[in-house]
């Protein structure tokens, strides 16, 4: 087989195992909301549990007066309580193992495709220089589905579950009016506030998909706006400092900077663990400048780019992949990083074409 088919089959194989990676990724987000909200419904189902045995104890105390049918009402809300608990215990259980599973699957798939990646910019010697154009362009695809697809997957797994218990809930409501109406009001309550969280989780999943308001305000108005909620939710030290004035500018830049800034945060918040993390935008001049700088656990930089299959650090095929991104366009991102004095990504992007 000649080097050219060699290329292509592993060029093959690499795309049915990203794929079959991005599957797994997929179920593991599902399996990651299925087990919040069954936790939640365990959690709820054994406070009602505790609560009917309380009960059973008072009717058993004063048996003698309570009424027959009373009783016999009792009881059956404790043997349907108690199946709903053992039913939603063992679907709980199923969840965990499928997700085991999924995450044993998932470390096989990246170290296999770290290595045939690793010889695909390694060719027979000649090509030693790096990864090729292609292989650049292949990256940014693959890592611009793969945040459709986990975005895709939270919108629809995540309020499609949730859609889930709102009609369980709703039908213990059903239940419960006639024979327990304080019961039922409660359970409404408990319905209102997962609707409410529900919209909430809806909003933000459009926002990280597209702000509107980076098209109706530009990408200052909208990084300004994610930091705000970026702080409140991570508990985060975030200082944002904007240079020069604001302006717009061509609506594919302003997605690449607003774009960076938020894989920026997100790679600081899952990797680093900071307590300060400061934004630095310039919009003077004829390149926009930007940096992103924690404080957080650092990493070596001349390791992880240097494709060394001994070092592994998650976040240096994120920076790869967007430095590739600004490349494109003739802009550029520099990292500078050690493992105890926390991390600087540095980002240029020209103001325009003829910049």
């Amino acid at each position: 087989m000649d080097r050219e088919a060699k290329a292509d089959a592993r060029d093959d194989l690499i795309g049915i195992m990203t794929d079959e990676l991005r599957r797994i990724r997929e179920k593991l987000t599902e399996m990651k909301i299925q087990i919040e909200q069954t936790n939640l419904v365990v959690d709820r189902e054994q406070m009602r549990n505790a609560d009917i045995a309380t009960e059973l104890r008072t009717i058993q105390d004063n048996l003698e007066t309570v009424p027959r049918q009373d009783i016999k009402v009792k009881y059956d809300e404790a043997l349907d309580a108690r199946f709903r608990l053992t039913t939603m215990r063992a679907q709980m259980e199923k969840f965990q193992a499928t997700r085991e599973h999924l995450e044993q699957e998932q470390t096989l798939l990246v170290k296999m495709l770290t290595r045939l990646q690793g010889a695909t910019t390694l060719a027979d010697g000649d090509d030693a220089a790096g990864p090729t154009p292609g292989g650049n362009i292949v990256r940014i695809v693959q890592a611009q589905e793969e945040e459709r697809q986990r975005l895709a997957r939270q919108m629809h797994d995540g309020p499609a579950q949730s859609l889930t218990n709102f009609i369980l809930q709703a039908e213990i409501c059903q239940r419960l009016f006639d024979r327990n109406p304080a019961r039922a009001a409660e359970e409404l309550d408990n319905l209102k506030e997962a609707a409410s969280v529900t919209f909430q989780k809806v909003r933000d999943f459009i926002f990280d998909l597209r702000p509107m308001m980076l098209d109706d305000l530009g990408v200052v108005p909208t990084v300004r706006r994610y930091v705000d909620s970026f702080r409140e939710k991570n508990d985060i030290d975030i200082r944002l400092d904007i240079m020069g004035e604001e302006r717009r500018l061509e609506s594919h830049r302003e997605v690449m900077l607003f774009r960076a800034v938020q894989e920026l945060l997100a790679v600081a918040r899952d990797y680093a663990a900071p307590s300060q993390i400061v934004i630095k935008l310039d919009m003077s001049g004829q390149r926009i400048r930007a940096s992103v700088e924690d404080d957080g656990r650092g990493f070596d930089v001349e390791s992880g780019f240097s494709g060394d299959d001994n070092y592994r650090d998650s976040r240096v095929d994120v920076l790869m992949t967007l430095r590739e991104k600004f490349e494109l366009v003739h802009g550029s991102v520099t990292v500078q990083s050690n493992e105890t004095d926390g991390t600087m990504v540095r980002l240029e992007l020209p103001a325009s074409d003829d910049a």
